[in-house]
């Protein structure tokens, strides 16, 4: 079972993830963890899942900076907290 996950995260791992979106990197990143957390890989497997997961949580770190600077562009450095309404 172990080979199949390998597979469909190297077929994944074929695009780079600079071109992943936030959801494409995030939805791989769980995989990867999952597949860390729940299967038996070989130790190289192991490695490269990891080096593959360490990029993709870079990327989302990185595409969420980029998101929080846009926002801040929007609204100005000072981000107002939630007030709730009264009814």
């Amino acid at each position: 079972m172990a080979k199949s996950t390998s597979n469909k995260s190297d077929k994944k791992s074929e695009k780079p993830v600079e071109e992943l979106t936030y959801e494409e990197a995030l939805a791989e990143l769980e995989e990867i963890v999952s597949a860390l957390e729940g299967e038996q890989n070989q130790l190289e497997a192991a490695i490269k899942l990891f080096e593959r997961g360490q990029a993709l949580a870079s990327r989302c770190s990185i595409l969420l900076e980029a998101a929080e600077l846009k926002v801040k562009q929007v609204v100005g450095d000072v981000v107002l907290p939630f007030e709730e309404e009264d009814e």
